[in-house]
């Protein structure tokens, strides 16, 4: 990234072991030492989904991002936003104090429901946590729509579908100004089947070969804008 000027949200793992949060804080600490975190870091996340699988509380995993952001400030590094990674019903009030921007997971898929009302769905969660966060910046921080796999209930899992999903979200995000990422860049063939709908490695925009677009162009129409 030297010579760029790309910056990253720099993540540190949580899980139901303090001590693996333990050491990515030190490795965090460390790596302020050697870059300059001012123009190469966005963001500090603490964690992502670990409220949702039940490894942290709510009030856990706040305690941590106000320990580093209080490490951030320590070291003059304070201006660094600090959130976490949190599905939509998992981010509880703790939560939505304690970080600088809210950082929310949205899956209508997982849902269950129909493409039809997918993206209302997903702006009615965003909606929510812009209410509960009080004038805090609430960012998507993953949305998807997989194209192959088992459909979960009413939402199908297909191309068409998935297509339909990126444009339908991109477009309205950008009409209201909602900053996200979409899930995901590349379909993934390494991903996980133990789940109960068998679509983990069909999320991205681009094939697992890294390289084939996954849709025509352009992959999606907003306006009078086209993009691919």
């Amino acid at each position: 990234m030297e010579n760029t000027d790309w910056k990253v949200e720099l993540g540190l793992w949580v899980n139901n072991n303090d001590a693996v949060y333990e050491a990515d804080k030190q490795e965090l600490l460390r790596l302020t030492r050697y870059f300059d975190f001012k123009k190469q870091v966005s963001a500090v996340v603490v964690g992502s989904e670990a409220v949702y699988r039940q490894e942290q509380t709510a009030e856990q995993l706040a305690a941590k991002v106000r320990e580093i952001k209080s490490e951030l400030v320590r070291i003059g590094l304070g201006n660094i936003p600090v959130t976490t990674s949190e599905t939509w019903p998992s981010y509880f009030q703790p939560l939505i104090d304690a970080v600088d921007f809210v950082n929310m997971h949205g899956f209508p898929f997982w849902e269950g429901i129909s493409i039809e009302k997918a993206n209302d769905k997903m702006f009615e969660h965003i909606y929510a946590l812009q209410a509960a966060a009080k004038g805090k910046k609430v960012v998507v921080g993953e949305t998807g729509w997989p194209s192959a796999g088992d459909n979960y209930q009413l939402a199908v899992a297909n191309l068409q579908n998935s297509k339909r999903y990126l444009q339908d979200f991109v477009c309205r995000a950008a009409r209201e100004k909602i900053e996200y990422y979409y899930f995901n860049s590349f379909d993934q063939g390494w991903a996980s089947t133990n789940n109960a709908s068998n679509v983990e490695g069909n999320w991205g925009i681009i094939k697992s070969d890294y390289v084939t677009p996954k849709f025509a162009e352009p992959m999606y129409v907003c306006g009078a804008s086209t993009h691919s």
